[in-house]
């Protein structure tokens, strides 16, 4: 089950990050918006709404989320960065036609890891790419 607007603004509350309009807005957009955007679509998209919004409190409002764990940053291969608001574990796949970043449901604990037994991981992600049934 993934959070509700509101209670992710109780839990932006509770990690006491100040909840301006801007920064709600942002907010807002990527629980309205499940595509996962880019900050500059993400600036467009709010920038008619919010005239006064800026690209550096985008920007800025996306690093609190991601290191408040309200939100993912994922780096796709051509190193653009997008974000999730989805936090739970699921993997990604990137259609080389469309550029659409889908979902899908992973377990990575039941990935074995024979290789890195003596690593300390600190995350895990699973990114594919390659065509998707509306492009194929």
């Amino acid at each position: 089950m993934e959070l509700t607007f509101e209670e992710l603004r109780t839990v932006l509350e509770t990690k006491k990050i100040h909840l301006s309009y801007q920064r709600l807005k942002v907010l807002e957009y990527l629980v309205q918006n499940r595509i996962h955007p880019t900050a500059d679509k993400i600036f467009i998209d709010l920038q008619e709404a919010i005239p006064t919004l800026s690209k550096t409190t985008v920007y800025n409002t996306l690093k609190l989320l991601v290191e408040a764990d309200m939100a993912k940053l994922i780096k796709t291969d051509e190193s653009e960065a997008r974000y999730d608001i989805n936090v739970k574990t699921h993997g990604h796949f990137r259609c080389d036609v469309c550029g659409e970043i889908f979902d899908f449901a992973i377990n990575l604990d039941a990935i074995p890891l024979i290789d890195l037994e003596n690593f300390r991981i600190s995350y895990k992600s699973v990114y594919f790419g390659g065509i998707c049934p509306g492009c194929q």
